[in-house]
């Protein structure tokens, strides 16, 4: 009687110290959890301005700024003023 008591207390008690185990892990796979949908979410609104800028891209405007900026370029009837130090 006295054996059976002795394991069951050490049954017990293992199941006890595996539950807190168990349960930090939980604590610590919730806040990955956490992080990870944050993340996705960060870049799902990335997905979102990328397909923006894929489409705005795409236009004419976009064109004729990228044309002026960075080729120079400008149409015949434009008149270009230059700043004088």
């Amino acid at each position: 009687m006295v054996i059976a008591t002795i394991a069951i207390i050490i049954m017990v008690a293992a199941v006890g110290i595996n539950s807190y185990s168990l349960k930090a892990k939980e604590e610590k796979y919730a806040a990955r959890e956490s992080e990870l949908k944050e993340q996705i979410e960060k870049e799902n609104a990335r997905t979102d301005e990328l397909k923006e800028l894929e489409t705005y891209t795409k236009t004419k405007k976009y064109a004729e700024e990228i044309a002026k900026d960075k080729l120079g370029l400008v149409y015949d009837n434009e008149i270009i003023f230059k700043e004088t130090d």
